[in-house]
């Protein structure tokens, strides 16, 4: 079993995951490379991070550079240079939120590049196909992702779909152990229901019998309010096996991602630190901040006290004025610090945990970082 559960805090849990390309402790935060980078960074910046898994995606890397081109470079480890384990989304959420002209059917999701336009189909089989040439450690099932708001009856209709595709993705995976046996690849199953708990836990249900390395939370940070997050959340988890592992997909903030931790979530991924710190926005432990505001032309203090070396050494005064010269290197120190501000924030968590302390360390955390106004 590549999942062992070493700490529990109430319904938290910390664990290591064995992948083929290193071990993963949870809870953790995976920074988002979609594109086969994490925007802004080096691969050795990522290792003095403590970054231990990032994410690829399948959809993206398919359409460019291809996922033959990339096999035949050695695969995604090899043409990154990124040699700890990497997290592969199926493709199936872009295809939702990016491409022209979808049309989803029993075979699959017909649609046009967002690119150029090209007629494209990805169906199951071809997700697990691309995603085993791209040689990722864990690949995840191909699903739809119901639009937020949707009616029950949508929500049921496309939950029966899922399920339909997750058994042709294991058959699939069953069929080519031959050609994928190198690779020891992991898959992971993905919950959907949109904000349906009884959808919620008939999905959990279903895709347990079908018996995945891990599964995953989906369809949640797709526009609903955060209680109904949390909730789709309470309603998929208590039905997950405990000796596996658990993953939220596209969260959050860092209060969100305590919660998730709080409610037993193991994995998070979400492009918010990197998107964020591009238009200027730096998480501190009393809240984000915007660099550029005037209020900070003039401070001579580092980002956050919790700052990392690589970036404690420069001013808020220094880094505003990188913005507003339009310098590269202000968007790298800023991604660099809200990764090491999650990273740090997920490794905290798994002190906490083991120590039996999460609830004051989560409560601590929450109260400072929301006790300020958010800046404008």
């Amino acid at each position: 079993m590549p999942f062992k559960l070493e700490y529990t805090d109430g319904s938290a849990r910390a664990g290591t995951l064995t992948l083929p390309h290193g071990e993963v402790r949870t809870p953790i935060f995976m920074p988002v490379g979609t594109q086969g980078s994490v925007k802004t960074l080096h691969p050795a910046e990522l290792e003095e991070l403590g970054a231990q898994i990032i994410l690829g995606n399948t959809y993206h890397l398919w359409l460019r550079p291809g996922d033959e081109l990339i096999q035949e470079m050695g695969g995604l480890h090899d043409f990154t240079t990124w040699q700890k384990p990497i997290l592969t989304d199926s493709g199936g959420f872009q295809v939702w939120s990016l491409a022209k002209m979808r049309k989803i059917t029993e075979e699959g999701v017909r649609f046009q590049s967002h690119l150029d336009g090209s007629k494209m189909m990805l169906s199951p089989e071809k997700s697990m196909e691309i995603q085993a040439a791209l040689g990722s450690d864990i690949a995840m099932l191909f699903d739809e992702c119901p639009p937020y708001p949707c009616d029950e009856k949508y929500a049921a209709t496309s939950l029966a779909l899922t399920t339909r595709w997750a058994k042709r993705c294991k058959q699939w995976i069953t069929d080519n152990q031959p050609l994928t046996a190198g690779l020891a690849q992991n898959h992971f199953g993905i919950v959907q229901g949109s904000i349906y708990a009884d959808l919620r836990e008939q999905s959990a249900r279903e895709l347990v019998e079908l018996d995945f390395d891990g599964y995953a939370v989906g369809g949640v940070s797709v526009g609903e309010p955060e209680e109904e997050m949390f909730r789709a959340i309470d309603n998929a988890v208590p039905f997950l096996p405990t000796n596996k592992p658990r993953y939220a997909m596209g969260l959050g903030t860092p209060p969100q991602i305590l919660e998730m931790i709080a409610r037993g979530v193991d994995m998070f991924d979400c492009v918010m630190p990197t998107r964020m710190a591009r238009h200027g926005v730096a998480f501190t432990l009393d809240g984000p901040i915007h660099i550029k505001n005037l209020v900070h032309a003039k401070d001579p203090g580092p980002i956050c006290e919790s700052s990392h070396p690589h970036v404690s050494r420069f001013s808020r005064s220094y880094i505003r004025h990188l913005f507003r010269a339009g310098e590269m290197l202000a968007l790298r120190l800023l991604s660099f610090h809200n990764l090491h501000f999650y990273l740090s924030l997920t490794r905290h968590a798994r002190e906490a945990i083991a120590n039996g302390t999460f609830e004051t360390y989560k409560n601590t955390f929450v109260q400072r970082y929301n006790s300020k106004p958010s800046e404008s």
